[in-house]
Order: structure tokens, then C-alpha cells, then sequence
């Protein structure tokens, strides 16, 4: 069996290296995959907006699946265009994917099939974001309507700051044509838990649960990331908050988009708020988070090629969908300066010592070979670091005592990820 993976981020080197763990896989090829993502699949110089080089590519090497890793091209319709051509694909439809690509339809989609959710009005110009604000309650939410690279969320204390903000978004333009509608949000409280799920259409086998770092500083200070490290599962995660989920928010969203003729195949995440209301959805993506996939990934025990077929073919319901009882973190790598400027080129070493090993993996997200064959730096985030253990102070220790067989320069990275274990210990939870 012949697999296209389509991205090249550290997402996309937890799925192909899941993916090489399958029997049934043969050969793997990655589009445009990364200097690590090279270990274990050929990668492709196309670019992952490239949808008909992608299915030339696809149609002249037999390939026999597709997984689409990255969120553009599935908001931008990559699926409907692999399989008007035939091909067999593993992602949601653009009509789908909206689900992440506008997050007006999805706080309008919450609103009106009663999923718990903050409070929220969507604005259309920066004078009617003005004027709303004049009465809004403080802090409150500003989202970016459409994609900005897991960024376009500000957190605003005062009305000066969302003023600012909405010039940012707006005005300014920082995140082109996403910014052109906004949604102001009410700001909520508490513990905040990530859960993907698999998704055929109609069934939905959730992921286990996991917990994200994106303030780039220690001690959840500084700008919004992609993402500064994970843990999962969450201790926070109880059987009280899965059952309400269960009931309220998974299956019900799986249902409001089949009812609006939006039948969603491939990975829902959802962002949860544990608030003292109960749990609300945050937002939702339309793909493996990252670095979630990261950690929940190698603590997947089913081929993971089986669980895309079954979703794809519409018989996840047939799938018992396994997780080991081992806790996972990461700890990212990133280029001092990220998440706005960096330099990038410098040459990674101690990437060998990981080799072999089944309990440590370095995922690459933001690496290149230079002309002397080297792994260098090639973007704000670099590696993920991870570790499997017993338990999540187990993984914890282990993974930051991996971050030290690696170096290069201009490093950066936060010290305190998974803070909340402690934090979740003391307050009596299992972790």
C-alpha cells in the first residue's frame, strides 16, 4: 500500500510515523515533508496549496491513500478535488472544513443546536467592533474569523487592548482577508482541554484527551503560539466531563453538521473550557492538532491506516479505537524570537541519540538538510520532544532530560510545560 501525506510540520511527522508502524504500508511519501519526515517517507517538493500537482503526483504513483495533515488545504476543498479524481482521501470536504475555516459558521452552527459555548456577536467592519465594544464587558475575546496559523486569538484586559486588537485584525490586516469578519467573544475561565476525535460522517471515536501550552513564556506569559508543548491525557479530563461531552457536544456536533448537509469525514479537535458552568467549546479544528498529535499519537495502539479506512468507508463504528494507559509529553524546540522574528539555517546535533528508541521521539517540525547534508533550523518551531511513561510526571521528567542531548543555536524553549500535573496533584487528581 502506497500513502501521500500531505504537510510538513511536526503534525505531519507524528502521522507519518504512525503511519510507517502500519503492516499494510509499503511506502510513504510526504508533500512537502521535513529533514525528519525524511527518515521515513520520500518527501515531494510540492507545496500542500498545490492540489492538481498533488493529484498528478497521486494518479502517476498509484497511491492508495491520501491523508491531508494541514488545515489550508482542506479549507481550500484538497479533498474535494482528490476524489472528484477518483482518489481515495482521508480529511473533511470544504463544506465541512468550514468547521474550522470560518469560526462565525461555527459559533453560529453552537448557537443555533444549543452546544455549549461563551457568548459571542460576529462583526463585519471595525466600526460596528468599535461601537459593540463601548459596552462590552471586560477582558474579552477577539478571533480572527478565518485561518492565522493557530494565532489569530486575542486575549484583551481592557478596552484599549481590544480597540488595539481590532485595529490589528481589521484594520491592519495581519492575518489578510481572515480578519475581514470578527467575532467578539465573552471570556471565560478555567481549565483548558484538548479532544480529538475520529469522525466517519455519522460516528464518532474520540482521542484521548490532552492538555496545551500556547503562551510562549514560562508561566503562561508572552504571545499566542502554535503551541509550546503538550501532555496528555489530562488529569482534569474526568469520567463527569467526558459524559457530559459525550451527551452535549461530540456526538451533537457530529449531528448539526450532517443536519446542515455538511457531513464531517476525517479528525474533529475540540477546544474545551472546563468553566464553573461545566465545559464549553472553545473552538474547533478541522485536523490533528499540533502538538497534540504529538503526544496522542504514540499512545494510539490501533493501525492507524484501519481507523482512516473505517472513517473514510464509513464504518467507524465497527472500530474499537485503543489508547495505552502511558502518558505522553512534549517539550517544543523553538527558534528565540518565534513566534514573530527568527533566524533560521543553524545546524540541530544530538538528533542520533534518539534512534531506535520506543519510549523517546523527536518530532520535526521546522527543519531542512542544508547543502552539507545537515539538519538545520527552517522555522519558529523546531522539534517536538517527547516522551512516554508510566505516568505524567514520569514523561515529564524523561522528556525534559531528552532536551538536553540536543543543541543548536539561538534555542528557545519553556521550562515549566506540563506545570498543571502538579497543579492537578494537589487538588487530588490522578496524575
Amino acid at each position: 500500500m502506497k500513502v501521500l501525506i500531505v504537510g510538513g510540520g511536526g503534525r505531519e511527522h507524528a502521522i507519518t510515523w504512525a503511519v510507517a508502524k502500519s503492516p499494510k504500508v509499503d511506502k510513504i511519501y510526504c508533500a512537502p515533508g521535513n529533514a525528519g519526515i525524511a527518515e521515513v517517507a520520500e518527501c515531494v517538493p510540492i507545496g500542500p496549496m498545490e492540489f492538481d500537482k498533488l493529484v498528478e503526483f497521486a494518479k502517476t504513483h498509484d497511491i492508495d491513500l491520501t491523508v491531508v495533515g494541514m488545515d489550508d488545504p482542506l479549507v481550500g476543498g484538497i479533498v474535494d478535488v482528490f476524489e472528484a479524481a477518483g482518489l481515495r482521501v482521508f480529511g473533511p470536504r470544504k463544506n465541512a472544513a468550514i468547521l474550522e475555516g470560518s469560526k462565525a459558521f461555527s459559533k453560529d452552527l453552537m448557537k443555533k443546536y444549543n452546544i455549549p459555548s461563551a457568548a459571542s456577536v460576529t462583526v463585519g467592519s471595525p466600526e460596528e467592533a468599535y461601537a459593540y465594544l463601548k459596552t462590552a464587558k471586560m477582558p474579552i475575546v477577539l478571533k480572527a474569523d478565518g485561518l492565522a496559523l493557530g494565532k489569530g486569538v486575542l486575549i484583551c484586559q481592557n478596552l484599549e487592548e481590544a480597540n488595539a486588537g481590532v485595529k490589528e485584525l481589521m484594520e491592519d490586516k495581519k492575518f489578510g482577508h481572515s480578519g475581514d469578519h470578527v467575532v467578539i467573544e465573552e471570556f471565560m475561565t478555567g481549565r483548558e482541554i484538548s479532544v480529538l476525535s475520529f469522525v466517519d460522517g455519522k460516528t464518532i471515536k474520540l482521542m484521548s484527551s490532552a492538555m496545551d501550552h500556547k503562551r510562549a513564556g514560562d508561566g503562561d506569559m508572552g504571545l499566542n503560539t502554535g503551541g509550546m508543548g503538550n501532555f496528555s491525557p489530562s488529569p482534569y479530563y474526568t469520567k463527569e466531563v467526558d459524559d457530559f461531552c459525550k451527551k452535549y457536544i461530540y456526538q451533537a456536533t457530529v449531528d448539526a453538521m450532517k443536519a446542515e448537509g455538511r457531513p464531517f469525514t476525517g479528525v474533529i479537535f475540540f477546544g474545551l473550557m472546563l468553566t464553573e458552568d461545566g465545559p464549553k467549546v472553545l473552538e474547533y479544528n478541522a485536523r490533528f492538532g499540533d502538538p497534540e498529535a504529538q503526544v496522542v499519537l504514540p499512545r494510539l495502539e490501533n493501525d492507524i491506516v484501519d481507523v482512516f479506512e473505517a472513517c473514510i468507508d464509513g464504518r467507524l463504528d465497527q472500530l474499537d479505537l485503543k489508547f495505552s494507559d502511558e502518558a505522553c509529553l512534549c517539550v517544543v524546540l523553538a527558534s528565540d524570537g518565534y513566534p514573530v522574528h527568527y533566524e533560521k539555517g543553524f545546524p540541530i546535533h544530538g538528533l542520533e541519540t534518539f534512534r531506535g528508541k520506543t519510549d523517546e521521539f523527536v518530532f520535526h517540525a521546522g527543519t531542512k538538510f542544508n547543502k552539507k547534508g545537515e539538519v538545520v533550523t527552517n522555522g519558529g518551531r523546531v522539534l517536538a520532544v517527547t516522551a512516554l511513561a508510566p505516568n505524567l510526571k514520569e514523561a515529564r521528567a524523561k522528556a525534559y532530560r531528552a532536551v538536553e542531548r540536543i543543541s543548536f543555536e539561538n534555542c528557545y524553549m519553556r521550562h515549566d510545560i506540563g506545570h498543571a500535573i502538579d497543579e492537578a496533584e494537589s487538588e487530588g487528581y490522578p496524575v
